[in-house]
């Protein structure tokens, strides 16, 4: 098989600008080489009441949210096992931990890394019969072999705690799988014929590790993306793909097709894999709580893509496809940006949308 040519050589490929995202992983990596002491050492993310479950090998356990009588709120999903075994790439000012662990797809057959964090309250013990939002991280660039999100640079995890006690997010568990199976290509999150099947990884393998390990809710009320760059494009594409299982995204900076060189001689598939043709689709179903989808696009003012994103929006934003756009003044197609842009207003909006853990009464 003839090598495809770099994209990354390409200097007019529709996603150069993806380069530019994945230079913040420098960043990441001097946080990994120098700034975690106890790095590499054991992490876990068992509580009481999970462990118990995890240890299990039966069937999913589940339990009636706890709350106010006759609370309306979806079920927690135990953790079902098998346990994965973490450990620590990195630990946060309020002594929480990203961990680290390798995971075997089951589904994809793929095998890469995976980062987790759990926020402070998946640990408070009125908290321990709930289950907690999902929120899978994704980063520009080939987002391999690191996902840019693990670091403490970013502070996408420490503005993740702050805003849930300012009451703009919820306390998300924070999921950074690797993007692509290498930095060759971009593979668009998807399962293109004879590559690495990655939107199976992504929307399946990793979810499922997730219910493995962590407290979590069987509805899709509890499942999320955000991403920015060439993640947002995967994310997007996830949730339109998987409007049963996921409710909402952030997208920051995405394309709105797919364009890996990869699909050549695979166009049918390709279109299959286009959120334009997704959002279409879904746009025609009846507008109910059980299709909506909220779709929470970024751009900032110094980067291209903001007529893209209205053109999406106006074309697409019917039925029960919800959007909006989140234009960050002075904001150019980087991470610290979209960061910013989460805090002005894009967490909040798809935190209103979706379920947070309930303590118990």
């Amino acid at each position: 098989m003839t090598r495809l040519p770099r994209i990354t050589r390409n200097p007019k490929a529709p996603r150069i600008r993806r380069i530019l995202a994945a230079a913040l992983a420098v960043g990441t990596t001097a946080a990994l080489v120098g700034g975690c002491s106890d790095e590499g050492a054991p992490v876990t993310f068992d509580t009481p009441r999970s462990t118990a479950t995890a240890d299990r090998a039966g069937a999913p356990s589940t339990t009636r949210t706890p709350g106010a009588p006759g609370a309306n709120v979806p079920e927690t999903v135990l953790p079902t096992g098998p346990k994965a075994s973490f450990t620590t790439a990195n630990t946060l000012d309020d002594g929480t931990k990203i961990g680290v662990t390798t995971l075997a797809g089951a589904k994809s057959g793929f095998t890469g890394k995976v980062w987790v964090w759990a926020p402070k309250q998946y640990f408070d013990p009125k908290y321990a019969d709930s289950g907690f939002p999902v929120l899978v991280a994704l980063p520009g660039g080939n987002g391999y072999p690191v996902n840019y999100w693990m670091g403490t640079d970013l502070k996408l995890q420490s503005s993740i705690s702050a805003w849930s006690q300012e009451g703009k997010s919820l306390p998300f568990i924070v999921v950074m799988p690797v993007l692509n199976p290498d930095d060759k290509y971009y593979y668009d999150g998807s399962d293109i014929p004879g590559q690495p099947r990655m939107g199976t990884w992504l929307a399946e393998d990793v979810p499922d590790f997730v219910r493995a390990n962590f407290r979590t809710f069987k509805s899709r009320d509890g499942w999320a993306f955000m991403g920015s760059s060439s993640g947002a494009f995967a994310g997007l594409k996830a949730v339109l793909q998987h409007p049963d299982t996921f409710k909402a995204v952030i997208a920051s900076g995405p394309d709105t097709v797919p364009d890996s060189p990869l699909w050549a001689g695979h166009e049918a598939q390709r279109q299959a894999n286009n959120p334009e043709k997704l959002a279409k689709a879904l746009g025609t179903k009846p507008d109910t709580k059980e299709n909506r989808v909220y779709l929470a696009f970024q751009i900032g003012t110094e980067e291209s893509g903001e007529p893209r994103l209205r053109s999406f929006m106006k074309n697409f934003t019917k039925g029960p496809v919800k959007t909006r756009l989140q234009v960050i003044q002075g904001g150019g197609h980087n991470a610290k940006g979209y960061i910013r842009g989460m805090g002005d207003g894009s967490m909040e909006w798809i935190s209103r949308q979706m379920q947070g853990p309930v303590p118990s009464p």
